[in-house]
């Protein structure tokens, strides 16, 4: 685990980073604190039940915060800018889609239903690389096939309509990369497809960030979709990451009761006979001051300083840390859940099979 650092350069750098909403006069404390470094080169997935936080702390890194959001206090340093301190779209304009560009969840309203596919990815080339309309439309077409859509010519000219939902997916993930951005953020980006052709989006993104050397960042509530393309997991609960570690670690040795219930509610640890678990309870809402572990009322397991002190990071290994009193050498002992042991129990199964 302590090679995944080596040689390991800081690409962005989210320190503290605190935001709120304002709703109806309230205040809405959407990201509590988030500190995350990501690295050169890796794919980092961000996990959590919708309404986290995860959605919300990567559209800072590109200026697409809503109007009634405002950053708090903390710093998102990137190529030695502050990004937290950006206010205008002159400023977000040399980075947005040139430095760091994002493939949303929805790709019917991502495309202009009025342009064609090729005049829609040529004006980002256009826009952000300087290129005339015969450059851009040549490198339009080398994309196209990039992303595996045939006959690029015929393609070129047509409208999102005369697409599938998965080549639609497709065209997007072009607009993103055309510009062979630095660091591509993926919203659920297979949320509103089948599973065949989420597996062929997952495995196009994976080979492109290859090829660019891209960094790349999973928003996910499918925790399927990390074991496939993650080199390390971020778990977010309630506006804060409350583990973080390899996906080897936090797959294989979870520490934060959130993650153990994330874990449990994944659909192959159920078993026959038996209800599939479900976390009990709902997320707390985020207008007032949340004391103590935010997952306490959900937590049949939570002790009483969970409802009064906020728990620090405990470091379990140089690229492995949770927010939990559990960690806390005073804490008593208490185990994961039993369904946990056997997803270590297939992998080993797995790993048995690929050595014969």
């Amino acid at each position: 685990m302590e090679n995944y650092l080596q040689n390991k350069e800081v690409i962005l750098s989210v320190k503290d980073l605190s935001v709120r909403f304002s709703l109806r006069g309230k205040s809405l404390h959407a990201i509590r604190g988030v500190s995350l470094d990501v690295y050169k080169g890796e794919s980092l997935a961000i996990v959590g039940e919708s309404g986290s936080g995860k959605s919300v702390l990567t559209k800072n890194f590109i200026g697409l915060l809503d109007k009634n959001g405002t950053i708090d206090k903390g710093e998102i340093l990137f190529e030695g800018m502050d990004l937290a301190k950006f206010k205008t779209e002159r400023e977000w304009a040399k980075i947005r889609g040139k430095k760091i560009a994002m493939v949303m969840q929805d790709p019917m309203t991502s495309l202009n239903p009025l342009k064609t596919i090729g005049w829609q990815i040529s004006e980002a080339l256009i826009l952000n690389r300087g290129m005339n309309h015969a450059q851009a439309k040549a490198e339009t077409l080398n994309i196209l096939k990039d992303v595996g859509i045939s006959e690029p010519e015929r393609r070129y000219k047509q409208y999102p309509h005369e697409f599938s939902g998965g080549m639609r997916q497709r065209v997007v993930i072009a607009i993103a990369v055309a510009c062979s951005p630095e660091i591509l953020i993926c919203d659920e980006p297979t949320t509103a497809l089948d599973v065949t052709i989420q597996a062929q989006i997952l495995s196009l993104i994976k080979d492109l960030c290859r090829k660019y050397g891209m960094t790349t960042i999973y928003i996910t509530h499918d925790l399927g979709v990390v074991a496939n393309v993650a080199d390390r997991i971020a778990v977010m609960y309630a506006g804060d990451i409350v583990e973080v570690g390899t996906s080897e670690e936090v797959f294989f040795d979870p520490k934060h009761p959130y993650t153990w219930a994330l874990m449990s509610s994944l659909p192959q640890l159920g078993e026959k006979g038996h209800e599939l678990y479900s976390i009990k309870g709902t997320p707390p809402k985020l207008f007032g001051v949340i004391r103590g572990d935010a997952f306490a009322p959900r937590n049949p397991q939570a002790l009483k300083i969970d409802y009064m002190v906020r728990p620090p990071y405990f470091e379990i290994s140089p690229t492995h840390k949770a927010r939990t009193w559990l960690l806390d050498p005073r804490a008593p002992k208490i185990d994961p859940p039993e369904c946990l042991k056997r997803l270590k129990e297939l992998e080993n199964i797995e790993s048995g099979d690929m050595d014969e």
